[in-house]
């Protein structure tokens, strides 16, 4: 809701600053999202009159003007503009003036100057140059009233301040600049101007005949035939202007009556070209088949939960939603239906996101419009149809089948004294709600309020408690601390914390993501292997219905919408919780009873392992990087990988992740399926942990370094194929040699094809591979001699003879 403070104030003015009076109205709940000038600083520009408009004597685009500025003598000032004429009222800046700042953040100073050998002192301004608007095409053409000499800042109250206010949907009374005056006067004390609407004079007697067939859909009718009026007049300047500071341009004189007046009382209405309209009006609901070509050109078909206006013929409007093109007034209109209804916000209510588009109607009538003032906001519209269009008025027909029926509600007071927290008397409870305008009646502690027309959102007591806090304000809630005592849980000295983890994923070049929880079913079924996921009662879009049991199909979207807008390398991680059936939880502070809700972190990488450098080749990230990755995340534990299948990972290029006997996650490239429905050039590769097992950390325990110099032997082994590194690791393990330090692989051979099948001792067979490892032997308590290396190699070749079958390669 966007408007000028101006407006504001002549229903209300309050001695308050723009600044505190924003300030109040947050305070009071209505978000003050934006406040901002109506024009930017500038100063030396008056409204000036062109007396005389010749043509340049060396520039036939150029004009020499004589303007009027209020002076003795004219000034004479070169333009270009293809508009500027004699009789004109235009800006002119003056010698000396500073225009609004450029690109540069300079103002632009006027000076004495000379175009084409004739002296220009001055300058004549469009909206654009004014930054008033984006318009270039010509001088900006001011009203005939406007007063010669003075001041355009003055003239066109651009010192003004736009208000945007950010409502929650149960403010509905206040979708209009009257609607939040109202709320100003009872927070600030402040007289309220409210609005006089007297009946016009009648000259005819004409009835259009109304049907209302559909009480649910609408409760109240009120229409007006009204002939003659003029729809090519000039839409007067200051209402050009309110609408433009609502940001709505005008577009004709009773398009623009109709807009004026919802920002001005919140009443969406409707006015059609009467000479369009065949036989009477039905309101009704829609039928199958019926279509209906709207005011923006597009074409929609209704069915019978989407209400109408119709005629005798075909539809003609949404009802409360928007109009015909049919029934459209336009230029040629001389006779028009003024039509002001209540329309239960129910049958209006989700109509517009059906269709794809959203109204002003539809979005003030969805939450509620006072149904009991249509007559006098027709008898606003009429009048300024009369003052503006001109014609003639017929009488007024009021239809009223089924409004709603105000309930009483009753507050407590000693509940609002502990739901608000902060000691009341009923004095002051009763005194802020009769600030709000409401009918207050007392009794024994307690007040009952029936509510008024415009107000949807008072039904309940909390919703007269909410009021009271609003206007008694939110900042005198006393300041009480907390009487429970507060312990901090302290993170175990073995455990770090989510940021640390954050941080090194950051240092491997990876950039943090943060999704939705809830995602597509199809994701769940494909890349978790989830057929029974967690679904919602209340989706906000239907592609996001579920909760999600894995990180890793949100991280693919996001590699997609990066790839869609042409990114070559990207790099991925998210730390989030997902969410699992499972029966053995219960309830607790941090759970729920039959929901798993544990944290994960997860990665992708995709593209190139480095970006654009020169000193190596280009090589994309594979399985072994992102497995190193995650070993440097785990350092300095030990984590063992094992095959394993994952149901969105390449069946043989991904692995299990386990800490001792525990699987924390898996590691692995995209399966090929899901990269040729992703349409990806080449496949990604991920992980996903446990955050749990990530984020511990054993204690740094101290540990003498050894005097005694290391002992480095390497053995290569002829092994199968099917044979692991964590086999063979295990194997040289086994012994339990105590001065074995480390064990390194660092070559792995594999023998061409060939079609003799002989195996020799220095030969490997087709399923055969040498693995070369590196032992590292060291002792703290004496140098080791060669004996000790002896039994050590030998009880090494020993188990590995004996636990995958290895033999040294000769």
């Amino acid at each position: 809701m966007q408007f000028p403070e101006s407006w504001l104030r002549a229903f209300c003015n309050p001695p308050l600053t723009s600044q505190q009076l924003a300030d109040t109205l947050t305070m009071a709940g209505l978000e003050v999202e934006e406040l901002e000038p109506v024009a930017p600083p500038f100063s030396g520009v008056v409204v000036g009159r062109i007396l005389e408009a010749v043509q340049h004597p060396n520039a036939d685009r150029l004009r020499v003007c004589q303007v009027d500025v209020g002076q003795t003598q004219p000034l004479s000032i070169v333009c270009g503009a293809p508009n500027a004429r004699a009789g004109i009222l235009v800006p002119c800046a003056m010698v000396g003036a500073a225009l609004p700042a450029g690109e540069d953040g300079k103002p632009f100073l006027i000076k004495l100057g000379k175009l084409r050998g004739v002296e220009s002192q001055g300058m004549l301004c469009s909206s654009k140059e004014l930054q008033l608007a984006d318009d270039h095409g010509g001088l900006l053409e001011l009203a005939p009233d406007a007063v010669v000499g003075r001041d355009i800042r003055a003239q066109l109250l651009l010192d003004d301040m736009l208000f945007t206010l950010k409502l929650t949907p149960n403010l509905a009374h206040c979708l209009s600049v009257y609607g939040i005056a109202r709320e100003v006067s009872a927070l600030t004390g402040s007289p309220l101007v409210e609005p006089v609407f007297p009946a016009v004079p009648v000259s005819l007697n004409d009835r259009l005949p109304v049907h209302v067939q559909a009480p649910d859909l609408c409760g109240r009718f009120t229409g007006r035939i009204m002939r003659g009026v003029n729809t090519r007049a000039s839409t007067p300047a200051w209402m050009v202007d309110r609408l433009a500071r609502c940001g709505q341009r005008s577009v004709s004189p009773l398009v623009d009556i109709s807009n004026y007046v919802m920002f001005e009382l919140g009443r969406p209405s409707h006015i059609f070209d009467l000479d369009k309209i065949h036989g009477c009006l039905q309101v009704r609901w829609g039928r199958v088949g019926e279509q209906l070509k709207l005011l923006n050109g597009t074409t929609v078909s209704v069915d019978p939960q989407v209400g109408v206006i119709a005629d005798d013929q075909s539809v003609e409007s949404l009802a409360g939603i928007m109009g015909g093109d049919a029934t459209a007034v336009s230029d040629d209109t001389q006779n028009i239906f003024i039509e002001a209804a209540f329309w239960w916000p129910k049958a209006i209510a989700g109509r517009s996101r059906r269709f794809n588009f959203s109204t002003d109607a539809g979005h003030r009538f969805e939450r509620g419009v006072d149904p009991a003032s249509t007559v006098e906001h027709v008898e606003r519209i009429t009048q300024l149809v009369l003052d503006i269009c001109g014609g003639q008025a017929a009488v007024l027909d009021d239809q009223t089948l089924n409004v709603p029926q105000a309930a009483p509600v009753t507050l407590r007071v000693a509940r609002a004294v502990k739901v608000i927290g902060m000691p009341l008397t009923q004095s002051q409870c009763a005194d802020a709600l009769k600030r709000l305008g409401l009918d207050v009646n007392e009794g024994e502690g307690t007040i009952t309020v029936t509510p008024p027309a415009y107000r949807f959102d008072l039904q309940i007591e909390e919703d007269l408690i909410e009021e009271v806090a609003r206007v008694i304000g939110y900042e005198q809630l006393p300041h009480t601390p907390p009487q429970a005592p507060i312990t901090a849980k302290i993170r175990p000295e073995a455990q770090r914390g989510q940021f640390a983890v954050r941080r090194q994923l950051a240092q491997l070049g990876y950039q943090e993501t943060i999704n939705f929880s809830f995602v597509e079913e199809r994701w769940e079924r494909e890349l978790a292997g989830n057929a029974n996921p967690i679904k919602l009662l209340n989706p906000i879009a239907s592609q996001m219905s579920v909760m999600r049991s894995s990180l890793l199909g949100s991280l693919l979207a996001v590699l997609k919408f990066n790839l869609d807008r042409r990114a070559d390398r990207v790099r991925l991680f998210e730390l989030g919780r997902v969410f699992r059936k499972d029966p053995t939880v219960q309830d607790s502070d941090t759970s729920v009873a039959g929901f798993d809700q544990p944290m994960r972190v997860a990665g992708l990488s995709f593209g190139p392992v480095d970006a654009l450098q020169w000193g190596s080749p280009e090589r994309a990230a594979d399985f072994f990087d992102a497995k190193g990755d995650v070993q440097a995340l785990l350092a300095p534990l030990q984590p063992t990988f094992r095959a394993a299948a994952h149901p969105a990972m390449h069946p043989g290029r991904s692995a299990s992740v386990w800490l001792g006997e525990h699987c924390m996650g898996h590691v692995g490239e995209l399966h090929p399926k899901w990269r040729q429905a992703y349409e990806l050039s080449h496949a990604p590769v991920m992980f996903e942990l446990d955050l749990n097992g990530v984020l511990g950390r054993p204690v740094p325990v101290f540990q003498g370094v050894s005097r005694h110099q290391a002992v480095e032997r390497d053995l290569a082994i002829v092994v199968k194929e099917t044979v692991t590194h964590a086999e063979v690791v295990d194997a040289i393990r086994a012994p339990a040699i105590p001065w074995l330090r480390d064990v390194v692989l660092f070559d792995v051979y594999r023998p061409k094809k060939q079609a003799s099948t002989e195996v020799t001792a220095a030969s490997l067979a087709t399923d055969e591979k040498s693995l070369a490892v590196r032992l590292v032997l060291n002792r703290d308590d004496a140098t080791l001699t060669e004996d000790d290396i002896e039994t050590a190699l030998k009880a090494v070749l020993d188990s590995l003879a004996q636990r995958v079958a290895a033999r040294l390669r000769g």
